[in-house]
């Protein structure tokens, strides 16, 4: 059986859901296999969607470049 692609009823239902947002801010859903979401506030921008592994990895990876860069002398 093929996995049904996600509409764009199911994203507003996933954005809309409480449980999906941890301290209001920090959206993790599993289901969801967007690395970045909308923000609450859609006109704030965007956020990391900490549900999914690839998100995860290359919010890692940049923060560790910013360390680097910031410790060159």
């Amino acid at each position: 059986m093929i996995p049904q692609k996600p509409t764009q009823e199911d994203y507003n239902n996933w954005h809309k859901d409480p449980n999906n947002w941890h301290l209001g801010m920090f959206y993790y859903n599993k289901e969801d296999k967007r690395m970045f979401v909308p923000k609450k506030l859609k006109w704030a921008g965007f956020t990391v969607n900490f549900g999914n592994t690839k998100a995860i990895l290359i919010t890692i990876a940049f923060l560790f470049f910013i360390y680097t860069l910031t410790q060159l002398k």
